[in-house]
C-alpha cells in the first residue's frame, strides 16, 4: 500500500452495528464473568500454598500443549469461508470428535507417566489422568460457539459463558474450602468446560450427526492443518518458560512464577481473545478492501493500547500493594517478578492483536512463521535466563517480545495494508501519556506516600495510587492528544446512545 493510498473506515451501517452489538455481548458480559472468576482465583489463591499452583503449572504445559490439536483450526476455516454447507459441518463435527478421543487417550496412557516423570512428581500423572476429561467436552463446545462466532451472534455464548463461571467459581470455592488442595485447580476447570458444552448445545439446539466421510473437505482440513501447525510453535513458545521452570524450580519457586505471569497476564489473556473472536469474522468480511481492513485494524490498536498501556504500566509501579491487596502478604516475594512482566505485557498485547487480521486474510502461513519464530526466539532467551531464577525468567519477556512483534510487523504490514507511521500513531498517544503516568505515580508513591503513610493499608495504598494515576492519565491524554481522547469519548457516547432504543 503506498503512502498516497488513504485508509477508509469500513461502508455499512448495519454490519458496523452488528460488530459493535458483539463487542458489547463478548466483552460486556466477558467483564463481568472475569469478575465472578477473579474474584474466585483470589480467594483461592490465599487458601491454597504456591506449591499447588507450580503442580497445576507443570500440568498445564501438557495440557496447553495437547489442547492446540484440538481441531480448532477446523472450525476456523468454516468462520474464514464465505459459505457453509451442512455437510461441511458435519465433517468438521467429525473430525473434532476423533482428534479429541485420541487426544484424551494420548494423555491418559503416554503424557501422564512422562511428565511425572519429568518433573519428578508422581501426583502429576494422577491429576493429569483426570484432566484427560477436558478433551471429550471440546467437539461438543467449540463447533456451536464457532457457528455463531461467524454470524457474530455472540449473545447466547456470552451469556452462557457467564453462567459457567458462576459454576467453576461455586466449585472452586467449595473444594478449595473443604480442604481439596490442588484437585481445586483440577476439577474447577472441568466443570467449566462440560457445563458449557451442555448449555451450548441445548440452547443452540446443535443436534448434528457428525460424518467420518471426509471427502470434499480439503479446504477446511488444509486451512485448519496450517492454522494447528502454527499453533503447536505457539505453544513452544508460550509454554517454553514454564516447562524449562518446572525442571529447574521447586513447586513452590514455580508456584510464585506462575502466579506472578497468571496475574499479569490476564488483560492479554482474558479480554484480547473475546475481541480477537469478534475481529475475526468481521475483518474476514471486509477482507477484500484492504483500506478498510488497515483502517479497522489501526483503530483496535488504537483503542486497546489506550487501555493496556496505563494498566501495565501502572501494575508495575504499583506492584507491592497490587501483590498484596490481590493475593496476600505470602505472595509477596512475587512481587519483583509481576513489576518486570508487566512492563513486558504492552509488547505482548500489540504482538496479539495480528493474529485475527492475518488469518482473516486468508493466510495462516504468516502465523506458521510467526509461531516458528517465537518459537525459537523464546525458549533460547528462556534457556540462557534460568540461571538467574524467576526474576531472570521475567526479564526474558523483556527481551524475546520486542522481537517477535518486530518480525511480526515486517511479515503483516504488506497483508493488511499500514505505514509503519501509521501504527507508530496509532501506539505513541497511549504509550507516552502511560508511561509519564507511571513516573509521575512513582515519585508520587516514593517521596510523599512512604514519607507521610508508610504503615499504610496496601489495599488503600493501591487505591490511592490507582486513583492518582488515573487522573493523571486523563489529564496527560486530554491535553497531550485531543483527538485521540475525543474518539474514546465519542465512542462511549455514541455507544450509549445507540443502546438505549435496544433496551426500549
Amino acid at each position: 500500500m503506498s503512502d498516497a493510498q488513504t485508509i477508509t473506515p469500513p461502508e455499512g451501517e448495519d454490519f458496523g452495528n452488528r460488530v459493535k452489538r458483539a463487542v458489547f455481548w463478548r466483552s460486556g458480559t466477558q467483564i463481568i464473568s472475569q469478575i465472578v472468576s477473579w474474584g474466585a482465583t483470589l480467594a483461592v489463591i490465599r487458601i491454597l500454598d504456591p506449591s499447588d499452583y507450580g503442580l497445576f503449572a507443570m500440568t498445564s504445559v501438557v495440557l496447553v500443549f495437547l489442547n492446540f490439536l484440538n481441531g480448532y483450526g477446523f472450525v476456523s476455516a468454516l468462520i474464514q469461508s464465505e459459505s457453509v454447507e451442512p455437510i461441511r459441518i458435519r465433517q468438521a463435527f467429525g473430525m473434532l470428535i476423533l482428534l479429541n478421543v485420541g487426544l484424551a487417550l494420548i494423555q491418559l496412557f503416554i503424557a501422564a507417566p512422562l511428565a511425572a516423570a519429568y518433573y519428578r512428581e508422581p501426583v502429576v500423572a494422577e491429576m493429569l489422568r483426570w484432566q484427560s476429561l477436558i478433551y471429550l467436552s471440546t467437539p461438543f463446545l467449540i463447533l456451536p460457539e464457532a457457528l455463531m462466532t461467524r454470524d457474530l451472534e455472540f449473545r447466547k455464548p456470552a451469556i452462557i459463558n457467564l453462567l459457567t463461571s458462576l459454576v467453576g467459581a461455586a466449585v472452586a470455592l467449595a473444594l478449595a474450602l473443604n480442604g481439596a488442595g490442588v484437585w481445586t485447580l483440577v476439577f474447577a476447570p472441568i466443570s467449566i468446560f462440560w457445563s458449557r458444552a451442555v448449555m451450548l448445545m441445548v440452547a443452540t439446539r446443535f443436534w448434528v450427526l457428525p460424518s467420518f466421510n471426509f471427502r470434499g473437505a480439503g479446504h477446511i482440513f488444509t486451512f485448519g492443518t496450517a492454522l494447528l501447525i502454527g499453533h503447536g510453535f505457539f505453544i513452544v513458545q508460550s509454554q517454553s518458560d514454564i516447562f524449562i521452570a518446572g525442571r529447574h524450580f521447586d513447586t513452590h519457586d514455580l508456584g510464585l512464577y506462575a502466579e506472578a505471569l497468571f496475574l499479569t497476564q490476564l488483560f492479554a489473556t482474558k479480554f484480547i481473545p473475546p475481541l480477537n473472536e469478534v475481529a475475526f469474522p468481521a475483518y474476514a468480511r471486509i477482507q477484500h478492501d484492504q483500506g478498510k481492513l488497515a483502517y479497522s485494524f489501526l483503530k483496535a490498536v488504537r483503542l486497546i493500547m489506550l487501555v493496556a498501556f496505563p494498566l501495565y504500566f501502572g501494575m508495575a509501579v504499583t506492584a507491592a500493594p497490587f501483590v498484596a491487596t490481590l493475593m496476600g502478604e505470602k505472595w509477596l516475594e512475587a512481587t519483583p517478578i509481576v513489576a518486570i512482566l508487566a512492563l513486558a505485557m504492552p509488547v505482548a498485547t500489540l504482538q496479539f492483536l495480528f493474529q485475527p487480521a492475518i488469518n482473516a486474510l486468508g493466510l495462516p502461513g504468516v502465523t506458521m512463521r510467526n509461531s516458528i519464530a517465537g518459537a525459537i526466539i523464546m525458549p533460547l532467551v528462556y534457556l540462557a535466563a534460568i540461571r538467574f531464577g524467576a526474576t531472570g525468567l521475567a526479564w526474558g519477556w523483556l527481551v524475546s517480545f520486542p522481537l517477535l512483534l518486530a518480525f511480526t510487523i515486517y511479515q503483516a504490514r504488506p497483508h493488511i495494508g499500514f505505514q509503519l507511521s501509521q501504527l507508530a500513531g496509532a501506539v505513541i498517544p497511549g504509550l507516552c501519556a502511560a508511561a509519564s503516568m507511571a513516573v509521575l505515580v512513582w515519585l508520587f508513591d516514593r517521596y510523599l506516600v512512604e514519607a507521610l503513610w508508610p504503615q499504610l493499608v496496601p489495599m488503600l495504598h493501591l487505591l490511592l495510587l490507582a486513583g492518582v494515576g488515573g487522573l493523571i492519565y486523563g489529564a496527560l491524554l486530554w491535553f497531550g492528544s485531543r483527538e485521540t481522547a475525543t474518539e474514546v469519548l465519542n465512542l462511549l457516547v455514541r455507544r450509549k446512545v445507540q443502546a438505549q432504543p435496544d433496551a426500549a
